[in-house]
């Protein structure tokens, strides 16, 4: 009988130990997205007669002019993207102006596949209509940054799919 009696305690101490051990790991939160949005602002619309033109100078050269004839949505969102993810090809409706928070991000064109990486401090502009792009966190940690969507539509996704074209 004592042999049994000790077998249980130890059983139920076994099982003790587990339970502290393993099922506060099991109860924490989940893993984070690999890629989270928030929004900072509403779509937001200006009150004003505005148009927008932006002329920017490619790493290779060339010069984009990009014209918005009525950029009258806007809205500005927070990403934060977990090492290695990768937004999937895309455009957007009108220009992009991103701000890098935290970490690096590397964006490639599906025009010329270059690739271009970003750091904190940094901005760069994407300038949406029909251009498809994407891009990936290239280190270790999650990294963060700010967007301000020009030409956004009322409701509805950002992000318009695309195919990646030859890269």
């Amino acid at each position: 009988m004592t042999r049994r009696k000790v077998a249980v305690a130890v059983a139920s101490i076994s099982v003790l130990v587990i339970a502290v051990n393993v099922l506060p790991s099991a109860a924490q939160q989940p893993p984070p997205a690999p890629i989270a949005s928030e929004f900072l602002t509403p779509r937001s619309v200006f009150t004003d007669d505005i148009r927008l033109m932006l002329k920017l100078r490619h790493h290779h050269g060339t010069t984009r002019v990009v014209n918005v004839h009525d950029p009258s949505r806007t809205v500005v969102a927070r990403f934060t993207v977990q090492p290695g993810a990768q937004f999937p090809w895309h455009t957007h409706a009108g220009p992009v102006i991103v701000n890098i928070v935290t970490g690096a991000l590397t964006y490639q064109p599906a025009e010329t596949c270059d690739t271009h990486t970003y750091t904190a401090g940094q901005a760069f502009v994407d300038p949406g209509q029909s251009h498809v792009h994407t891009a990936w966190n290239p280190t270790n940690a999650p990294m963060v940054f700010v967007a301000t969507f020009f030409d956004a539509p009322a409701e509805g996704p950002l992000v318009i799919p695309a195919p990646a074209g030859n890269c």
